[in-house]
């Protein structure tokens, strides 16, 4: 009896968790693979954004200090007013929705990444630059 009732607490404590967990914040559902999130860093992001501390700004800005900054706030770099103007802070939730689609997320963004559909990718990626920009 016991064990059925604790069977049914974790089933439905499971099933508010992923029935209230809006698609868009996935970051919260699975943590990312900081690895994974690198090889994803190399292949889509580095050609236009550095990392470490004091690096470069290329086509994009350099992302050192990005959780936690607003949007179009690294010195230095010639933001659109689209981006200035968005004045969102960045987080795992707020960069998850961007990662998805940039154009739509800040429309007048110069940024000409297309996003990544797969909430796993962006969740790898998310986890690496959380640990790379710090």
């Amino acid at each position: 009896m016991l064990r059925e009732r604790i069977r049914f607490c974790i089933s439905h404590v499971t099933w508010i968790w992923h029935t209230h967990s809006s698609p868009l914040y996935g970051i919260t559902d699975i943590m990312g693979d900081v690895e994974k999130g690198m090889k994803i860093f190399k292949r889509a992001c580095a050609q236009c954004h550095t990392v470490e501390k004091g690096g470069p700004h290329k086509q994009g800005p350099n992302l050192n200090g990005l959780f936690g900054r607003k949007t179009g706030q690294a010195e230095g770099f010639a933001y659109t007013e689209a981006n200035i103007g968005k004045g969102i802070t960045w987080s795992e939730d707020t960069l998850f929705e961007y990662l998805l689609n940039p154009k739509k997320y800040i429309p007048g963004t110069k940024m000409v990444f297309a996003g990544l559909k797969k909430k796993g990718d962006r969740n790898n990626l998310i986890a690496y630059l959380k640990e790379a920009t710090a």
